[in-house]
């Protein structure tokens, strides 16, 4: 079953700030009052259920939406501050759109997190933005994932027309089969993410199980998102796959009407231009100014999700790009309602990337060395690693409203045999043969010309 939560870039009750958990609550936030977590998982915590239909999964109920309102503040701001993190490091020489989904990757390897250890862990707390202890943070997105399921509603337009927002996150853990998997590991699974461990055979048949999770992404991002994993990105030696799948369809409150629509000039960082299709609006709507940069707050039906739009004055872009980590609260703090004679392009696009050198770029680079990657909490022998994150956004904005879908995959296997060393004898060379257990050697000689 897909669970309901709000995409980073268009939740309007995202709190903004970021550094420790203790973040202040947003003022608009509709966040269940504040109650106490649990200090321990249920007692049934230590019973794994058998392999059932090709899932593992631990016997353990999902925890109830259970934590205080400002640990979930702090695990939304810091949705925003890695999404600005992560845009500054894969923005750099990319002159391109470029669109990433925070809350996919961070709830990604949210999951692998749970089982990592020592350093490890502790660079990707700092790099991901993970500002609570563990269970606090495990409950948080938790609660996030329950709370915000009533988003999802169908209302009636003018006219008896249907206007929707549906916005959806799902996880999924794929596990080579027999894989000895730690209990309590399976056990933050079932009780925080409502996943279990799919059982697919990554050393047999690769690419049947690249097709299947494939398949899962696609089903759950209404193939907006048809192929999140490449050919050749998975191998015999993969053990896990971690996936999580966000998507949004929205109708705006007030849709622009297309017949406002009309081609008018763009300009462009490098100051030529382009054409594009404009939307034009006089609106009731949430406004804001700062040093630099306009901003507007868009609401889509029902009025619990928005998209904020920047906008930087002239020759000013780098300058937001660089601050959009506190941007965003900034912005936000300072709306307020006015009227709007809005133009907004229509946009479309799709980025794909892969992030390990981006997320060593920002520190995280034990999780990506086998050597010293550390997640025993997933597999007590060690040996784990994450060799690839994978990640896949899709956006488009029209008169309607936005549709817009990530995935992102966190694929681990065990440390892979060094490179080959390249060896080969086209010179004269030596040869002895001889007795291993002994030392005897039985022959011995010279090859000066293998030819002769």
């Amino acid at each position: 079953m897909r669970k309901m939560l709000v995409l980073s870039l268009a939740a309007a009750l995202l709190a903004a700030a970021c550094g420790s958990s203790e973040v202040e609550e947003p003022a608009t936030s509709t966040l269940p009052p504040s109650v106490t977590v649990p200090s321990t998982l249920p007692e049934t915590s230590t019973t794994v259920s058998s392999v059932v239909e090709g899932v593992l999964a631990s016997s353990v109920a999902r925890r109830p939406a259970d934590a205080p309102a400002a640990d979930v503040a702090a695990v939304t701001a810091g949705d925003a501050v890695f999404g600005a993190d992560l845009l500054q490091v894969l923005g750099a020489g990319n002159g391109g759109n470029l669109a990433v989904s925070p809350l996919s990757i961070r709830l990604a390897l949210a999951m692998a997190y749970a089982g990592a250890r020592g350093e490890t862990a502790a660079q990707m707390a700092q790099v991901l933005r993970y500002d609570l202890p563990d269970e606090a943070l495990h409950a948080a997105f938790n609660l996030l994932d329950q709370a915000l399921e009533e988003r999802n509603q169908t209302l009636s337009g003018e006219g008896g027309e249907e206007r929707r927002i549906e916005v959806s996150v799902s996880n999924a853990l794929w596990g080579q089969a027999g894989l000895d998997v730690v209990t309590a590991f399976l056990d933050i699974l079932a009780a925080d993410y409502g996943a279990g461990m799919r059982v697919v055979d990554f050393a047999g048949a690769v690419e049947a199980a690249r097709a299947t999770i494939n398949a899962w992404v696609a089903g759950e991002t209404n193939d907006r998102i048809p192929e999140l994993i490449p050919a050749g990105a998975l191998t015999p030696q993969t053990l896990l796959v971690l996936t999580n799948a966000v998507y949004l369809y929205a109708d705006w409150a007030l849709p622009f009407g297309s017949e406002a629509t009309a081609d008018e000039p763009f300009t462009r960082l490098d100051g030529s231009q382009v054409t594009v299709p404009m939307m034009h609006q006089l609106l009731p709507a949430y406004y804001a100014a700062g040093d630099g940069w306009q901003a507007v707050d868009l609401g889509y039906v029902g009025g619990e999700v928005a998209m904020l739009l920047v906008l930087p004055d002239a020759g000013r872009f780098d300058e937001a790009a660089a601050a959009a980590g506190t941007l965003f609260g900034e912005a936000r703090e300072a709306l307020a309602s006015t009227d709007v004679q809005l133009a907004l392009p229509r946009f479309e696009f799709r980025t794909q990337a892969s992030l390990p050198d981006a997320l060593r770029a920002l520190g995280m680079t034990a999780a990506f060395d086998s050597g010293r990657a550390d997640f025993t909490g997933i597999l007590a022998d060690g040996g784990l690693f994450i060799s690839d994150v994978i990640h896949e956004v899709f956006v488009a904005v029209n008169e309607a409203g936005t549709e817009a879908a990530a995935a992102t995959a966190v694929i681990m296997g065990r440390g892979l045999p060094a490179k080959p060393v390249e060896l080969t004898f086209d010179l004269p060379f030596l040869f002895w043969v001889y007795d291993r257990a002994t030392g005897s050697v039985l022959f011995m000689g010279r090859v000066l010309d293998p030819a002769a």
